[in-house]
């Protein structure tokens, strides 16, 4: 079972400017990903999907990264997950599919393989990082987790799970036949608050390089 990492990036981000290749800790933001995906066991490829080669400066100098170059049009400020990833998916040939995500540096190399091993056992079509949130939560102006006439402990309450963004596993046959990244029978793989950081904005970057400091390494 051949299993493919992707890492889609783009350097014309908009919410914080060249945010893929900012230096995070001594590393270009890029780095960490690529880095932590090339420590993995059970990843038989990894891309680099991009429209423009330079990306390649801003990762780590590794044989084993392939660099695929993306049509321009696939940089818009309009496209979709899904644009990108189906892309790939027409581009390269493999039965499970790793998307990193740059903007997710914390990810360690065991979680993706946890989730990896997952979805090659075939009792999950996917796979994806979600953080754990056991307390008081609403949606759409109702109580979501809890009676407000009957408050209980926040450790008696039923926990919700958050999509972090950090990456999806997903098959060849769930993308091809539904174009999702999660399906039908996934696995939550449930990640820490460092590993669930994923940075979008100044605000995001500054925290996740005072915790660097803090830390020493990523």
């Amino acid at each position: 079972m051949k299993v493919t990492a992707f890492i889609t990036i783009r350097l014309n981000s908009q919410r914080l400017p060249n945010k893929n290749i900012l230096d995070l800790g001594g590393c270009p933001l890029s780095w960490y990903c690529c880095d932590h995906l090339l420590k993995c066991r059970n990843i038989d490829d990894i891309y680099i999907y991009c429209s423009d080669e330079k990306i390649m400066e801003y990762v780590p100098q590794d044989r084993r990264l392939k660099f695929l170059q993306r049509e321009k049009w696939l940089d818009g400020d309009q496209i979709r997950a899904q644009d990108t990833y189906t892309a790939f998916v027409n581009d390269v040939d493999a039965d499970i599919y790793v998307a990193g995500l740059t903007t997710a540096p914390f990810v360690r190399p065991e979680t993706y393989e946890n989730a990896i091993a997952k979805v090659i056992s075939g009792e999950y079509d996917s796979a994806f990082a979600a953080r754990r949130e056991q307390s008081f939560a609403w949606y759409q102006g109702k109580p979501l987790n809890y009676d407000p006439a009957l408050i209980a402990r926040t450790q008696d309450l039923d926990p919700v799970f958050v999509e972090t963004s950090g990456f999806f596993v997903f098959t060849r046959e769930l993308w091809k036949e539904h174009k999702r990244r999660v399906g039908f029978s996934p696995y939550l793989c449930e990640v820490d608050q460092m590993e669930g950081i994923d940075i979008d904005t100044q605000e995001d970057f500054v925290m996740a390089s005072r915790l660097i400091k803090e830390i020493g390494a990523v």
